[in-house]
């Protein structure tokens, strides 16, 4: 996915979730305050700040492949104020680093992957020896009423023309598989579970604005004068199908992969 689609300013309005679910997943990282300490696909650097100061003698790189994104992420945290806090841009598939961490790190980013051997095998030569890996991710079934919604709506004729040959594009893996993926780039698997989510969405307009800033690979398939359009179409069967209670939220069910493995 091209990295100028990413919307930085606005993604951050929308991304409570993806950073509730972040603090939740550092906490596993069980850090000590001196590692080094790598986090692949940052986003707009919220999570990888809190890492930052738990690292009281230790230093966190987040990189992204979105330059919006890391953009934000140096403007929201420049180096004067987070000395050990640094942000590059970087595509998980092609990781250029050797020997250097002690821990990687990554939430709700690598299911934009749908090939995660190269991303392992960056991830395996980053890490030191003895070093451990810790990722969440989406995974298999996450997101299946949204996916059902959408896969309805793309047959519809006002929609299914800009859908010709759309490969799905997310790589949502379940346990088994990933651990033979760990086996093959030599890692030892500590855990590697699906868990199930409940995401917490703020009315209409919170569906609308998580949708709009995440689904990228189906909503700019949509001419941008359709989008609202397209998004509006989404968000409308899903309350009807999943009506709103008093409070107003709308519930979103995930699952999410969480892998914690360690390099020989």
């Amino acid at each position: 996915m091209s990295t100028d689609r990413w919307n930085a300013k606005d993604y951050e309005l929308h991304s409570r979730p993806q950073q509730d679910w972040g603090r939740e997943l550092m906490a596993k990282l069980a850090l000590q305050g001196a590692e080094t300490v790598l986090d692949i696909g940052c986003g707009d650097g919220k999570v990888t700040a809190d890492i930052a100061a738990r690292l009281h003698r230790g230093k966190i790189i987040g990189i992204d492949n979105s330059e919006s994104m890391i953009r934000r992420a140096r403007e929201k945290f420049p180096p004067a104020d987070y000395p050990n806090l640094s942000f590059t841009k970087m595509d998980a598939r092609r990781l250029t680093f050797s020997n250097t961490f002690d821990r990687v790190f990554s939430n709700a980013a690598l299911h934009w992957v749908k090939n995660h051997e190269p991303v392992l095998r960056g991830i395996y030569n980053g890490l030191k020896p003895g070093g451990r890996m810790l990722l969440q991710m989406g995974g298999r079934g996450n997101a299946g009423q949204i996916l059902s919604i959408l896969d309805s709506l793309l047959e519809e004729a006002a929609w299914k023309p800009f859908f010709d040959s759309f490969p799905f594009p997310y790589g949502f893996f379940g346990p088994e598989e990933y651990k033979s993926l760990l086996a093959d780039t030599g890692f030892e698997a500590r855990r590697v579970v699906l868990i199930p989510k409940n995401m917490e969405l703020s009315g209409r307009a919170g569906l609308k604005g998580w949708l709009r800033t995440t689904w990228l690979p189906y909503t700019h398939r949509i001419p941008e004068d359709k989008r609202d359009a397209f998004i509006d179409a989404i968000a409308r069967r899903y309350i009807k199908r999943f009506p709103l209670k008093a409070d107003n939220v709308v519930h979103v069910s995930m699952v999410r992969l969480e892998v914690e493995a360690r390099k020989r």
